[in-house]
């Protein structure tokens, strides 16, 4: 559960040459995610308390939960004992239920500022309400109730694909830290300014981001389809609607990720010799 990211090199991991390493990465485990969770119908139940309702057995949490947030909040609640929140790249969507580590803790050094920017229910929602309607393929048939349905197998892939959305998006603040360190005095008077749209053009760079969406697009029809049958055949039976992962990634995820990227810059000059 250890960061992926080498950070007893703090100078190297603001690398943005490594930043895109990791975000490429992102962006393969965020494919095949979404690729196996797409087996399975939208199966809205497990999104709705009031349709398939779990009782918590955690005060922190409300008494009723949905089948989704039951099985996330658990799966934090474990991974936190084995220290997966101690790294600077995790962010969790149910903080109130993290416990104190088993392991011995790891001294990551200090490189990002301190900041409180968590965009994991904006993630959350539009993940239940953008991504999976378009993603998840029509079965010809109404949900057939919880005797019937893959609901345990549908959250537990919506686990895997939450977190890896989260780390892909949350990894903003290691980009927006590159590039305050590089452009230092331009950034200190936009943020002074609390000028947000100075600050998000600042960041925003088009011809990466049409970059991004063009190599999606291509590991999305790649990883989609079967090599091993005929074109004809995979033009019927692709795993995923590719549109669907390029849409993700161009109204959810890269526009996200510059939000985390704004409100980080945001909180950047509180404690410093700037403020």
């Amino acid at each position: 559960m250890d960061t992926a990211l080498d950070l007893s090199n703090p100078e190297g991991a603001l690398d943005l040459d490594n930043i895109r390493f990791q975000l490429i990465r992102l962006e393969d485990t965020i494919t095949f995610h979404l690729i196996e969770r797409v087996q399975f119908p939208l199966n809205a139940a497990i999104y709705d308390p009031d349709k398939l309702p779990i009782p918590s057995y955690n005060l922190a949490l409300p008494p009723n939960l949905s089948l989704a947030d039951y099985m996330l909040s658990e799966t934090e609640r474990l991974h936190s004992l084995v220290r997966r929140y101690d790294a600077p790249d995790e962010h969790p969507f149910f903080p109130q239920v993290l416990q104190r580590p088993i392991m011995q803790p790891i001294k990551y050094p200090t490189i990002l500022h301190p900041n409180n920017v968590n965009v994991n229910s904006t993630i959350k929602d539009k993940y239940i309400t953008e991504i999976l309607p378009e993603a998840c393929r029509d079965f010809g048939r109404t949900d057939r109730g919880e005797t019937k349905e893959n609901y345990g197998s549908a959250a537990c892939c919506d686990i895997a694909c939450l977190q890896a959305l989260s780390r892909r998006i949350h990894f903003g603040k290691f980009v927006a830290e590159s590039k305050f360190r590089k452009e230092t005095e331009r950034f200190v008077k936009l943020i002074k300014a609390v000028d947000r749209q100075g600050i998000d053009e600042a960041i925003t760079n088009a011809a990466v981001e049409k970059k991004v969406l063009e190599r999606l697009r291509l590991k999305a029809k790649t990883y989609g389809t079967d090599p091993s049958l005929s074109a004809a055949v995979n033009d019927r039976k692709e795993k995923i609607n590719i549109e669907a992962v390029v849409k993700m990634y161009a109204q959810v995820v890269i526009p996200l990720t510059k939000v985390v990227e704004v409100e980080y810059l945001i909180q950047r000059l509180k404690g410093t010799e700037w403020e």
